[in-house]
């Protein structure tokens, strides 16, 4: 993967804004972003626009949510985690949010390296857009889930 991880982490932060009205951390520098981001208490989540959407970025609250190094998650197909069954669901989430640019409140179960389910409650996920406007992924943003096995 070759991503400028400050220039991407300042597109998941405008777009949050752009597509919310809200702002989604306060920071004074890039580095400072990068830190308050990584090591925040919600989960932070992004993928590209491939046809098979890979994580390109998974804070360390979601990296221990699924039992994975940086490395393994943003190597990961973002389709995988969720259970195949919830798939479905998943994509029609996606959908709304490339049609409409977010959408809030979303609940679903996701599932960690080692079979760990747990439920995401609360989630926001909009869409990444560059400094053109034009999209170049989306993003998800929670913190609230529950192990349910």
């Amino acid at each position: 993967m070759n991503l400028d991880i400050n220039l991407h982490l300042k597109r998941i932060v405008n777009s949050y804004q752009h597509f919310t009205g809200c702002k989604l951390v306060d920071y004074q520098s890039e580095d400072e972003l990068a830190d308050i981001l990584y090591n925040a208490s919600f989960a932070l989540v992004s993928h590209g626009i491939q046809d098979d959407p890979i994580f390109n970025y998974g804070n360390l609250t979601a990296q221990t949510l699924w039992e994975m190094d940086w490395n393994e998650f943003t190597s990961l197909p973002s389709r995988l985690s969720a259970e195949p069954m919830r798939r479905d669901e998943r994509e029609k989430l996606l959908n709304q949010v490339a049609q409409k640019g977010y959408a809030e409140n979303y609940e679903g179960i996701r599932i960690s390296k080692s079979g760990k389910r747990f439920w995401i409650k609360d989630v926001t996920v909009w869409n990444l857009i560059d400094e053109n406007g034009f999209r170049i992924g989306q993003a998800a943003m929670y913190s609230k889930w529950e192990f349910i096995n």
